[in-house]
């Protein structure tokens, strides 16, 4: 047995996962995508639109907040840790095919291999990022009326609406899931997770590295 002196030290209960500047752009976002939902839903609900009256003001919210949509993503570019994990959210690999693959077949045994990101977020980042992409698109050619004809207008309101919907229930399903586990809303809060939740969750994740991303 090794002498104190040289024991291995012991390595901290905790890791950290986000920066500060990330944390920033997933909060600013939140709240602007929160807006965007909240001011459509007053907009096309009946019974929101009666009580919350005010339609001009709420369609303005509703514009304003889906133009700045963008602003903290291009802002937390300046981070290096932000976009180190831009990276990692854009690799795909053989890990998270298989961690689909267990995911789609809860039945059955199987691993789910994940990195910093397991592909689940990897393809929920994917699918909201193009749909933001979409909806700014049709929501500036129905703003701006002058820009295609009627038939181009009509069709991007279809697809706005349509869109719209399928964000609400992918974010509801989001929020469900951040619900579901503490540890990575605390992630999301302070920055660090205790690393037996990442070994757990994350067990391709190196958080002690240092040099090359990975995951």
């Amino acid at each position: 047995m090794p002498p104190p002196s040289e024991a291995a030290p012991r390595r901290p209960d905790r890791v950290r996962r986000f920066s500060r500047g990330e944390r920033w752009v997933h909060r600013a976002t939140a709240a602007l995508m929160g807006l965007c939902v909240t001011s459509a839903a007053c907009l096309y609900l009946p019974g929101l639109a009666e009580l919350v009256g005010r339609r001009h003001l709420v369609v303005t919210v509703h514009v304003w907040s889906g133009l700045l949509l963008g602003a903290p993503f291009l802002l937390g570019l300046a981070s290096r840790a932000f976009r180190a994990d831009l990276r990692r959210l854009g690799r795909f690999g053989p890990q998270d095919r298989d961690w689909l693959r267990a995911a789609l077949r809860p039945g059955r045994a199987g691993t789910r291999p994940a990195g910093k990101f397991n592909a689940g977020q990897k393809v929920y980042a994917g699918w909201l990022a193009g749909a933001a992409l979409v909806m700014a698109a049709t929501g500036a050619l129905m703003w701006w009326t002058g820009l295609v004809p009627l038939a181009q207008r009509t069709a991007a309101v279809f697809v706005h609406d349509w869109l719209a919907l399928a964000v609400a229930v992918v974010l509801a399903v989001h929020i469900g899931k951040g619900l579901a586990d503490p540890e990575a809303r605390r992630g999301l809060r302070t920055g660090s997770v205790h690393r037996a939740w990442a070994e757990r969750e994350h067990p391709l994740w190196q958080p002690d590295r240092a040099g090359p991303y990975e995951g």
